[in-house]
């Protein structure tokens, strides 16, 4: 249970914890009413006074999903890792007592999905056979992007997105391959994170 909560209140914290994990947003007050069985909408909004004074949760006025939680989703998921330090020149500097987290949550947004590469195409981006590439599903991509591409030829593939007037230039990764301009091409997400595990067993199996 969080600390200072009654059971009531906590009910309905886990309830709102576990929408915003679950779908990126928290809960309006009907339907936290709803979840439980408590009639009046005052009713629910004296519960998240409480919880707001009791520090687990903010709201911004006028808002109907205006429901946050205060300590972050990568924490209560244990989706963090904590500040160790600083490498430059090959040197540590190693921290020791700092409270500060590195938040992994960000890799971990609405709808985001994994990508395994399984060749050595996207070594000029920095990415290696092996790695999980993050792809942010949406339609549209700027300039210069990494973006999931479907092509009229229902070919789907991984291309920097350039705009040239009336066509777009798809161009590899992989420098010397030529470009494919299109008239059309359809965005399916860009790429925001590359995930890199070093033990050997992931390096044995991505070799």
């Amino acid at each position: 249970m969080t600390r200072g909560l009654t059971n009531q209140q906590q009910l309905i914290y886990t309830f709102i914890r576990d929408q915003i994990v679950s779908r990126g947003y928290g809960p309006t007050v009907r339907e936290i009413g709803e979840h439980m069985n408590i009639k009046s909408p005052n009713g629910v909004i004296c519960h998240l006074q409480a919880l707001e004074r009791k520090g687990v949760i903010s709201r911004q006025a006028n808002k109907s999903r205006a429901i946050e939680l205060t300590e972050p989703i990568s924490h209560l998921l244990g989706a963090s890792l904590p500040q160790g330090g600083e490498v430059s020149g090959g040197a540590c500097r190693l921290h020791s007592g700092s409270d500060a987290r590195v938040d992994l949550a960000s890799f971990c947004g609405a709808e985001r999905f994994a990508l395994r590469v399984r060749d050595d195409s996207l070594l000029e981006a920095h990415i290696l056979n092996g790695d999980q590439i993050v792809v942010q599903p949406q339609p549209t991509a700027s300039n210069g992007q990494l973006a999931l591409v479907r092509t009229g030829d229902a070919e789907t593939c991984l291309r920097y997105w350039i705009a040239e007037g009336a066509h777009i230039r798809l161009q590899p990764v992989q420098r010397g391959l030529p470009p494919t301009l299109v008239e059309h091409a359809e965005v399916l997400g860009i790429v925001t994170g590359v995930l890199r595990d070093l033990t050997l067993d992931n390096m044995g199996d991505a070799r």
